[in-house]
C-alpha cells in the first residue's frame, strides 16, 4: 500500500506540526493537568479526608472507584456529541461544569455525599480524555503522533510534580478560615479547573480550517496530509461509529486499556500514602515533594520512548516494554520496606504504566477515521476507565483476603497480562505498524 500522492513529505509537515504542537500542547497540557489532579488529589487528601469523616478503607475505596461509572458510561456519547457540536465549546463545557463539582467535594461530609459527588464529577468530566485524543488527530499526521501525545500526557506526571506539593501544601494550612485542608484543596483545583475551562474557550480552534495562527498555505499542506491519511484508513476503519462499537480490534483495545488503567490508578490513589509509610512520616507537603520524584522520572520516559517509537516505528515493541516495566516496578515495590528501594520501584513503575499510554494510542487511533474514530477512541478509553474503578477495590480485597501486599501483587499481574495482550497486539490487527502513513520519521518536533 502506498501513500496517495497528494500526501505532502514528512520534510514540509515537520514545521507545520512544530507550530501546531507549540500553539496548542500548552493548553491542553494544562488542561490534563488540572483533569488528573482533579481526579487523583483525593490520594493526598485520603489520611485527613478519613480521619474528620469517618469513612472506612472501604468506603473510600468505593468512592474513588466509582467516579469511573459515570465517566465511562457517557464517554462515547460525549465524543459523538463532541464531533457534532465542535472541539472548543465542548472541551471547555466539560472543564466548567467538572471544576465546579469538584470545589462541591468539600461538603463530602458524609459517605453519601461523598458518593455522590464522586459520581458527579465522573459524569461531568466524561469524554476530556478521548476528547483530546480524537482532537489530535484533527490536527497531527499519524506518523508524528506518538510524540505529540506523549508531550500531551506529561499531564499525569505534571499533575504530582506540581500538584502533589500544592495539595501537600493546602492540607498543611489545615484550620485556615475555619476549614479543614483537604476542603481548601478541593475548593482551590476546583476554582483553578473553571478558570483554565473559560479561557480555553476563547484559545482553542475546531481544526486546521479555524486556525487564523496558521497561514494559507501551511492550512493547505495540513489538511492535504490529514485528509489523505483518512483516505488510507477508510479501507480498514469500521464504517460509522455503532460499527466501531463491536469491532474485534477495538474491543482487543479496549482489554489492554483496561490493564494499563488498573495499574494507573492502582498506585495513583495510593501513591502518597504508600510513599508516607516507606518514610514514616504523615501526608503532608514533605511527601508531596516526595511523590514528584516518581512522576519526574515518568515524565523523562514519556518523552525518551514516544519519540523512540516514532523514530523506529516499533510501536507494538515499545509499548509492551514500558507496561512490562510498570510491572516490574508495581512489583519492587511490594518486595521492599526501605524508603530508597521502595521510591526507586515505584519510580520504575510510573514510568512504565504513563509511558507506554501515548505509544499505545497511536495503534488505534492508526486505523480508526471518522464517526468511528470518534465512538471507538470514546469506547476504549470508556471500558479502561472501568479500571480505575476495578483497581481500588480490588486492592482492598485483595490486602484484606491475603495480606498487606497482595494488591500489589496484584496490579503488578494486570499490567504484565497487559504486556502479553500489547505483544500479541499485531495477530489481532497489523494496520498500525504496517500502515505507510505511521512508518519511522527522522524529524523532531519540539
Amino acid at each position: 500500500m502506498s501513500l496517495p500522492r497528494t500526501a505532502p513529505t514528512s520534510e514540509a509537515l515537520a514545521p507545520i506540526v512544530r507550530r501546531v504542537t507549540r500553539r496548542l500542547i500548552p493548553v491542553l497540557l494544562l488542561m490534563y493537568i488540572l483533569a488528573f489532579l482533579d481526579r487523583a488529589n483525593l490520594g493526598f487528601a485520603k489520611a485527613a479526608f478519613q480521619a474528620d469523616t469517618g469513612l472506612s478503607d472501604a468506603a473510600y475505596a468505593l468512592g474513588a472507584g466509582i467516579f469511573f461509572l459515570g465517566y465511562a458510561a457517557l464517554e462515547v456519547p460525549s465524543n459523538i456529541l463532541m464531533r457534532k457540536l465542535g472541539a472548543k465549546i465542548w472541551l471547555a463545557r466539560i472543564m466548567i461544569s467538572w471544576g465546579i463539582v469538584s470545589a462541591l467535594m468539600m461538603f463530602a461530609q458524609t459517605e453519601w455525599a461523598f458518593y455522590v459527588l464522586r459520581v458527579l464529577l465522573g459524569i461531568t468530566e466524561a469524554g476530556f480524555f478521548p476528547g483530546v485524543i480524537l482532537y489530535l488527530t484533527y490536527w497531527i499526521p499519524t506518523q508524528f503522533r506518538g510524540r505529540v501525545n506523549g508531550l500531551f500526557y506529561f499531564g499525569a506526571p505534571l499533575a504530582f510534580i506540581f500538584g502533589g506539593p500544592l495539595s501537600g501544601m493546602l492540607l498543611d494550612l489545615d484550620g485556615l478560615g475555619g476549614l479543614q485542608g483537604w476542603q481548601l484543596m478541593f475548593i482551590v483545583t476546583g476554582a483553578l479547573t473553571v478558570a483554565v475551562g473559560i479561557w480555553a474557550f476563547s484559545y482553542l480552534d475546531n481544526g486546521p480550517a479555524d486556525a487564523k495562527w496558521l497561514n494559507e498555505s501551511e492550512r493547505a499542506t495540513l489538511t492535504a496530509a490529514l485528509d489523505a491519511e483518512d483516505q488510507v484508513k477508510a479501507d480498514h476503519s469500521p464504517k460509522g461509529a455503532l460499527r466501531a462499537l463491536a469491532n474485534p480490534k477495538v474491543l482487543y483495545f479496549c482489554v489492554i486499556y483496561f490493564t494499563i488503567q488498573m495499574s494507573v490508578y492502582g498506585v495513583t490513589f495510593y501513591l502518597p500514602t504508600q510513599i508516607a509509610k516507606l518514610v514514616g512520616a504523615k501526608v503532608g507537603l514533605g511527601v508531596g515533594l516526595m511523590t514528584a520524584v516518581p512522576w519526574g522520572i515518568a515524565m523523562l520516559a514519556t518523552f525518551l520512548l514516544s519519540r523512540l517509537a516514532d523514530k523506529t516505528g516499533k510501536r507494538r515493541l515499545v509499548a509492551t516494554a514500558s507496561l512490562t516495566a510498570a510491572a516490574l516496578g508495581i512489583l519492587g515495590s511490594a518486595l521492599t520496606d526501605n524508603p530508597v528501594m521502595g521510591l526507586a520501584a515505584l519510580s520504575l513503575g510510573a514510568a512504565g504504566f504513563i509511558s507506554v499510554q501515548p505509544v499505545f494510542w497511536t495503534l488505534p487511533t492508526g486505523m480508526l477515521v471518522g464517526a468511528a474514530a470518534a465512538g471507538g477512541i470514546a469506547l476504549i478509553n470508556s471500558i479502561g476507565s472501568l479500571g480505575g474503578f476495578v483497581a481500588p477495590i480490588a486492592k482492598t480485597w485483595a490486602e484484606a483476603s491475603f495480606g498487606p501486599n497482595a494488591g500489589l501483587f496484584l496490579l503488578a499481574f494486570t499490567a504484565l497480562l497487559g504486556a502479553v495482550l500489547l505483544f500479541n497486539s499485531h495477530r489481532i490487527s497489523k494496520i498500525a505498524d504496517s500502515n505507510p502513513l505511521t512508518q519511522p520519521i527522522a524529524e523532531k518536533v519540539h
